[in-house]
């Protein structure tokens, strides 16, 4: 049997809202894991079941009108899928980030209101009809552009996730956060639409020594980064909707920049102005920040692409196991390279591995649903999953990323994750040693 480690900084993680048991109680799922029914399949159909045979008080009433929610909302049965913040991760809330709750998700899409969001300077509060893109620098023309005159060019929407290059990164020391909507978090995947920045770049005329773009936030912080030109003109996409609606205010409303497969920090938001230049422009966001410190004391730049991952969201610590025999494991993989090829699953800690059964679309540098279906008995599980991308990459355990990349980096973290399913269906946040 494996040797289950914790590290140090795990009792801090405890005494806060990342606890196992708080976790479990913030979902409104405390103890859902310790009575343990029978099955999740059939009840014994030879007793009435006054859910089926009684009257319920719903069925009494007329229920709300169409005109009682002119938006829509989900069910009051669902008021504990939510974002949820870490309150001692950062100074303060207006400079932070909270996570999509992987682990209350199915298929591919997340729904607009529980994407994550990363801000620097809080959520700008900005009329589309005062919002400007000023396109300047090493081009022909320089061009300002409102809103109206984006939305006149020829668009396109394409689906692809967005993954904070910090995601995970919480755990290159050891098991912390208690919860895959804390660990593997800070990623969504949606459906933008918007025009190609090619578009706009090509009106503008680029210089011959134009290499590199500097995009700009329209927020107070005003956060830019550096983004070499080949991408610029290759896929990138400026959006101005999300899921078939209008960009939320904390998705960058009214328009944002998407970057295909490279870290969430280059997708700025709420993008007013890009210039073109000949050098990166050695922004916070690339020197101080958004680096990669190794074990020899240098450090990364510019590491921008997402490399594949995957993540077991049922179960997990606010997924426990509820029931014996047959149950369903589920997950998400993506990869920053490509499509997802196949998704290994290991329920013994990695010593064996079944290949996932993979469903809904499969599409380039986005988020992929894989299940495996099981049956389980009570016994003690460990619980993994292990994505292979189009190029042939296949994602490391933790102990083979920590031998390149040390132990010093908070970015770029892709490492197999492991739950511990214990015999009462309680899971946690593990490693083997």
């Amino acid at each position: 049997m494996h040797e289950r480690k914790v590290s140090p900084m795990r009792e801090k993680s405890l005494a806060d809202l990342v606890n196992r048991r708080s976790f479990l109680s913030a979902a409104g799922l405390a103890g859902a894991g310790i009575a343990m029914q029978r099955s999740a399949v059939a009840s014994d159909a030879a007793k009435p079941d006054p859910l089926i045979t009684e009257v319920q008080d719903w069925q009494r009433y007329l229920g709300d009108g169409v005109d009682k929610r002119p938006y829509g909302s989900p069910s009051k049965f669902e008021k504990n899928v939510i974002r949820r913040d870490v309150s001692w991760l950062t100074a303060s809330a207006e400079s932070s980030v909270n996570f999509t709750p992987l682990h209350e998700l199915d298929g591919i899409i997340t729904p607009s209101g529980l994407c994550f969001e990363r801000h620097h300077g809080g959520v700008a509060d900005i009329d589309p009809a005062k919002h400007r893109l000023m396109i300047n620098g090493l081009v022909e023309k320089p061009l300002v552009f409102t809103m109206d005159d984006i939305k006149r060019m020829p668009r396109i929407n394409r689906i692809y996730f967005l993954e904070c290059a910090a995601n995970s990164g919480m755990e290159w020391r050891g098991a912390q956060l208690n919860g895959c909507q804390f660990t593997h978090g800070m990623v969504h995947n949606v459906m933008y639409t918007g025009v190609p920045l090619k578009a706009l770049l090509d009106e503008a005329g680029l210089r011959p020594n134009a290499k590199w773009l500097m995009l700009e936030g329209g927020d107070s912080s005003g956060m830019n980064r550096s983004l070499p030109i080949e991408k610029g003109l290759n896929d990138v996409l400026l959006a101005f909707a999300m899921n078939g609606e209008a960009l939320r205010p904390e998705q960058g409303y009214p328009l944002r920049a998407v970057i295909p497969g490279w870290e969430g920090n280059l997708w700025v938001k709420w993008l007013r102005r890009i210039e073109v230049g000949d050098q990166p422009w050695q922004t916070r966001e690339e020197t101080s920040k958004y680096t990669d410190l190794l074990a020899d004391g240098r450090s990364r730049k510019h590491t921008f692409i997402m490399d594949a991952k995957s993540v077991v969201t049922n179960p997990s610590p606010q997924a426990p196991l509820k029931y014996r025999g047959r149950n369903v494991l589920s997950g998400f993989a993506w990869s920053g390279r490509g499509t997802i090829k196949r998704v290994d699953v290991s329920l013994d800690g990695g010593r064996n591995w079944q290949t996932a059964r993979i469903d809904g679309p499969v599409l380039d540098k986005s988020l992929t649903r894989f299940y495996v279906d099981f049956e389980w008995n009570g016994e003690e599980i460990m619980v993994q999953s292990r994505a292979m991308d189009s190029t042939g990459y296949v994602q490391p355990t933790k102990d083979e990323l920590r031998k390149i990349r040390g132990v010093n980096s908070i970015y770029h973290n892709n490492g197999i994750q492991t739950w511990l399913v214990h015999g009462n269906g309680e899971t946690e946040n593990v490693e083997l040693a």
